[in-house]
Order: C-alpha cells, then sequence, then structure tokens
C-alpha cells in the first residue's frame, strides 16, 4: 500500500493557480505603517501571473512613500520564492490615487473599521 504525501492537494482538487499563489504571498506583504497586507490595503490594482514571469501593478498610500523601494524589493523577493517564477517585475501605478475605500472587509476588519 502506498502512502500519500502529506503537502500534496488531494487528487480531486487542482492544485492553486499561480495567480492564487501570488495573492497569498502577497497577503504576507505588510504595509510598513498601517498592519495590514498591501493586497488587503487594496494596494495591488492588477497582476499577469498567467506565466512563470509575474508582473505586479501597485500604488502606495501616497506617491512619497519613502518605503516605496523596499515594499517592492520585498514584493519581488517573496513572489520569486513561488516554485516555477523565473521573474517579478512589480510597476508602481498612481492614477487611481489610492484611497481608503480600497480596502477590503478582511483589513477593514483588521483595522476595526467594522
Amino acid at each position: 500500500m502506498s502512502k500519500k504525501h502529506e503537502d500534496s492537494p488531494p487528487q480531486n482538487e487542482p492544485a492553486e493557480s499561480l495567480e492564487e499563489q501570488v495573492i497569498d504571498v502577497l497577503r504576507t506583504v505588510y504595509d510598513p505603517e498601517i498592519p495590514v497586507s498591501v493586497y488587503d490595503l487594496g494596494l495591488i490594482y492588477g497582476m499577469d501571473a498567467a506565466s512563470e514571469n509575474v508582473v505586479v501593478r501597485m500604488t502606495l498610500t501616497h506617491p512619497g512613500c519613502p518605503m516605496a523601494a523596499s515594499m517592492q524589493i520585498e514584493v519581488q523577493s517573496r513572489l520569486g520564492k513561488i516554485p516555477g517564477v523565473k521573474s517579478v517585475r512589480v510597476d508602481f501605478v498612481w492614477d487611481p490615487p489610492w484611497n481608503p475605500g480600497m480596502i477590503s472587509d478582511t483589513g477593514k476588519l483588521q483595522l476595526g473599521l467594522i
């Protein structure tokens, strides 16, 4: 009798897509000033995760944020650890400007707003 690997998904459930893996990782990257992930803050405007070359379009809570470079490096570093990802590019987008209405319900819960 063969033993299943505990790390592998059940055979009737597909493995997570690359996009789902990217989202999971983005939920582990936190804004240095607000204790919520960049994903749940609504800072991620889009992504292309259809191939091993991942592109993330994101913004910051304000364009003059002094942490822009370090956040870009952190996102690239963490996403680059996903198996199968060969390159990661992070593009900053400033239009539309970020506003608190972009925070997800999860983020609002973490901040005590709902």
